[in-house]
């Protein structure tokens, strides 16, 4: 098959094409508009493969996604392309509109069109489990029928993503699969985001913030399973369905910040610094408005249907991901250097 990768710079879109050219015989067209969280360096492992193509071009642009199409002649796309960051979100949600709404609108126009000529082409709409909104300590974990209830601008705007594929499934049979998917982590994640954020601020030994209490619970999905789900989705996943996709790590923020200050101690001991811990460096912050409690997703239906189970733990995943930024710092190096504010945190992939 040749896929369209949209936000294949981005942090799950790069793994997914990865994951897509080291394991299987497809083709990838990479689409991609290079803004901030994007980085093709992220990709510099397959970018000479010939079954990879990397096409400069924002999702909004009709006329230059229209072109691509008639370029390519796509099989299947994989919409990853979206603005996440909430904290960004609240501060200003235009650019949330403009890409996980009207974006996703141009995206389904466009496929609207071209699925009459291509009768097996498929949209595969990757999303968020934060559009259910969030959960008590004793609720049940979220499924592919909760109800949406968005807290913050970026959840409402990918809510409405979602609401817009389904749409277009049952008004004109766009042949869609949908994926609502908890918070990833991993290597080639960029900075702003908690698992790296803490990372990076504790080996330059700067606070490490926690917002509120830190006793948000979130479940975290290593982004290489994640890449192997969604390929999954894509390639056996039924028409019109969705697939929540999991990692059955539900762990607290605050959790998550000691997990990565106890593994530096042995990794990077702290020798003649100020401080006589990693743990010295939390430090508790106004917490987030609208801030989300609880996310769990109930994954029974793609183990079920589709045979999938993620292969890392939390454990596992996160000395991969700690290993990894120790070894890789030209990569993020670059980000802090020129993109990135350090006081920005964020949770969500």
């Amino acid at each position: 098959m040749k896929i369209f990768v949209t936000g294949g710079a981005g942090f799950i879109g790069s793994a997914v094409i990865r994951h897509l050219i080291n394991d299987t015989d497809h083709s990838v067209v990479n689409i991609d508009a290079l803004t901030y969280a994007a980085n093709l360096q992220s990709l510099t492992s397959i970018q000479d493969d010939a079954r990879y193509t990397f096409e400069r071009a924002n999702i909004c642009d009709h006329a230059a996604i229209s072109a691509l199409f008639e370029k390519y002649k796509p099989d299947a796309i994989m919409h990853l392309a979206a603005e996440s960051h909430v904290d960004r979100s609240i501060d200003g949600a235009m650019p949330f509109i403009q890409t996980n709404i009207v974006g996703t609108y141009t995206l389904l126009d466009i496929a609207r069109s071209y699925v009459q000529d291509h009768p097996e082409f498929r949209f595969h709409h990757i999303s968020t489990d934060e559009v259910f909104g969030d959960l008590s300590a004793d609720d049940p974990a979220f499924t592919e029928t909760s109800h949406y209830e968005p807290s913050s601008p970026y959840s409402a705007s990918k809510a409405a993503s979602d609401h817009l594929v389904r749409a277009w499934h049952r008004t004109y049979g766009l042949p869609v699969v949908l994926s609502n998917c908890s918070n990833n982590y991993g290597p080639y994640h960029h900075p702003e985001k908690l698992i790296p954020h803490m990372i990076l601020n504790a080996l330059h030994h700067k606070p490490l913030p926690v917002y509120g209490d830190g006793n948000q619970i979130r479940d975290w999905l290593y982004v290489d399973d994640h890449a192997r789900a969604l390929v999954n989705v894509l390639l056996n996943g039924a028409i019109g369905e969705s697939y929540n996709i999991g990692g059955h790590n539900e762990v607290k923020n605050l959790d998550v910040v000691h997990h990565i200050c106890d593994a530096l101690e042995t990794l990077v001991p702290l020798e003649n610094a100020k401080i006589k811990s990693y743990r010295d460096l939390i430090t508790f912050v106004k917490d987030r408005p609208g801030h989300d409690r609880r996310y769990a997703i109930d994954a029974t239906k793609i183990e079920k249907t589709l045979a999938f189970k993620p292969q890392e733990t939390f454990e596992s995943g996160m000395k991969k991901t700690i290993q990894w930024y120790l070894d890789n710092a030209p990569w993020w190096t670059e980000i802090l250097n020129e993109k990135y504010d350090l006081k920005r945190i964020g949770e969500a992939s």
